[in-house]
């Protein structure tokens, strides 16, 4: 599909009834400034992440909640809503900001229609790659998890629809949870020459040998231009470690500075890291470590337009995020010059379905992929009044339902639900299927609890999982967002230190006694213990509660009051 093509098809989709306002004339030029980037430069690096296993196009409403603290307060990627549009230049209305923030959701969702797809990211990428000779496509993990389908499979589905994009080098985090044989597997038979699969920080306990190669090396238009791989850092703390239980993982500072060396050593004229870690992470990162051009993140699925530019003892190395649920891909073109990267560019671009034709081969693969499973993914649990979304630093609606089904369901006074940044959106009026809710649910170790608990327990707990959360250091940052709390009030500091940012817990509006044991339900329990006990699945305890149920809306968030963030850019309430 070349220029002319492309922008064709896309005009006559406006004219089809397509979102982006006016007839022909505007949508071409919606279609210029969206997806015809020109080529620049001479090395082409097309970079997606996070997808989770989203085959079909999705809602994903980005968080109202993104909170940062210490030097990290203000500063991307913890700006949301209006704050968001102001550091980026982006007007408010446009499907910009649409794509890059939560503001009028809703409406603007209904206007602009579902992000991502295989299919349509398909024809994006192909579009880019049509301009870019040699460009590779990098993805940066948390690919074979998210969906039903990639739990039944085991991630077979996503495997072969990441081998039918084009995928050159990919690196990982929630695949490992399929355990460290079904990996390997992929790796050795699916993969074999054709996905360099890298991780310069996964070695094995015994000797500390390299498990994956730690970086590739490849010719694009006569510049070596190597890629390295980061997988997460903290994979066996923030899922079970008995899926991985003879690798170990970690952020290996001083191990990828030699692994950046070495490859400088080798040849390579731009070096780049696909990295895992979370973009605070690979901010201090990138001011630690010399000879990186760039570090393409991915974990926090921050959605950010530009690079941040981080100063460190070799020059600059530029940091990127390119959000989630296959929602965007981003385009980085560097031009090389006498051995050095000279200049750049780069874009983040949305993948709007609507306006980008579905890719005939995806397509069909994805139906063939699916068809197994399309009765039991269709099945209608309840039908849906509000708006239920996720990603949050401290809830969301669609983990209000699940806390208020755990406790309705286990009899308990309260509930924790994980953290998780991953989790479609679904619009008033879409209904609740068995695959929206295994959006929410699909893990492989989907047990549900129910836990005496003290107050002591649970405040330990919660300050746990709140430093993971807000601890100054990105490199002690190692959960997802704050664990979501059913029944149980209470207040955060975010900017106090471990020990002291929980307090004030209240059930029913008084305070937890001390000494007294409450009743805790939960999921997705980490430890060996909670899967030889066996809980029921979450998605089929979920499942009754809604079938019973018939008829959800969104219900009221139950959120912690938040002290010392006035002000802050992460917050927003519109």
């Amino acid at each position: 599909m070349n220029r002319r093509e492309f922008l064709q098809v896309l005009a006559v989709a406006g004219a089809g009834g397509m979102a982006f306002p006016g007839g022909d004339a505007q949508a071409a030029r919606a279609a210029q400034q969206f997806y015809d980037v020109p080529r620049f430069g001479n090395v082409h690096l097309l970079h997606f992440t996070d997808c989770h296993a989203q085959l079909r196009p999705v809602h994903f409403r980005e968080p109202s909640v993104n909170l940062g603290v210490a030097e990290w307060a203000g500063k991307p990627p913890h700006l949301v809503g209006q704050a968001f549009l102001r550091e980026y230049g982006i007007r408010p209305g446009t499907p910009e900001a649409h794509a890059f923030t939560c503001l009028d959701f809703t409406e603007a969702a209904r206007r602009y229609g579902k992000v991502g797809g295989f299919a349509h990211l398909s024809t994006l990428i192909q579009r880019m790659k049509a301009s870019r000779p040699g460009a590779l496509l990098l993805d940066g993990g948390d690919t074979w998890q998210g969906s039903a389908t990639a739990l039944w499979t085991k991630g077979q589905d996503m495997v072969d629809a990441a081998l039918q994009l084009g995928v050159d080098v990919m690196t990982p985090h929630w695949e490992m949870t399929l355990g460290a044989e079904r990996v390997k597997q992929i790796v050795d038979n699916d993969f074999k020459g054709r996905v360099s699969f890298l991780a310069q920080n996964i070695k094995t306990n015994d000797f500390g040998d390299p498990v994956f190669d730690p970086y590739v090396i490849r010719d694009m238009n006569g510049v070596a231009v190597a890629i390295i791989g980061q997988a997460f850092p903290y994979t066996p703390i923030a899922n079970p470690r008995y899926f991985v239980p003879d690798w170990t993982f970690g952020i290996q500072e001083e191990n990828l500075q030699q692994v950046i060396d070495d490859a400088r050593a080798k040849g390579a004229e731009v070096v780049v890291l696909l990295s895992h870690n979370g973009m605070d992470v690979d901010l201090k990162l990138a001011s630690r470590v010399r000879g990186l051009d760039a570090i393409l993140g991915g974990h926090t699925h921050d959605g950010v337009p530009k690079p941040v530019q981080v100063r460190n003892s070799g020059g600059v190395t530029l940091v990127t995020n390119a959000g989630s649920n296959g929602k965007f891909l981003g385009v980085l073109d560097f031009d090389v010059r006498n051995g050095k990267v000279a200049d750049f560019r780069y874009r983040l671009l949305p993948v709007f379905a609507d306006y980008l034709p579905a890719d005939p081969a995806m397509e069909a693969l994805i139906t063939k992929v699916r068809a197994p499973y399309e009765s039991r993914l269709s099945e209608v649990l309840a039908i849906n009044r509000g708006l239920l979304y996720r990603r949050g630093n401290f809830n969301g609606t669609f983990d209000q339902l699940i806390l208020d089904g755990l406790m309705a369901v286990q009899d308990a006074e309260i509930a924790f639900s994980p953290g998780f940044r991953w989790g479609t959106t679904l619009l008033p009026g879409e209904n609740i299927t068995m695959e929206a809710l295994m959006d929410q649910t699909a893990v492989t170790y989907p047990y549900t609890t129910v836990t005496p608990m003290t107050a002591e327990t649970i405040k330990t707990i919660l300050e746990d999982v709140a430093d993971n959360l807000f601890n100054p250091d990105p490199y002690y940052q190692q959960g997802g967002d704050m664990v979501r709390v059913g029944g149980l009030q209470y207040t955060i500091d975010p900017n106090q230190p471990i020990g002291k940012r929980i307090n004030d817990m209240r059930l029913g509006g008084k305070p937890l006694e001390t000494g007294k044991t409450y009743k805790v339900a939960g999921w997705a329990p980490v430890s060996e213990e909670a899967r030889q006990a066996g809980g029921a699945p979450i998605w089929d305890v979920m499942a009754q509660w809604l079938r019973t149920n018939k008829e959800v809306s969104a219900r009221p968030l139950n959120l912690p009051t938040v002290r010392g963030m006035s002000g802050n850019p992460g917050i927003t309430t519109t």
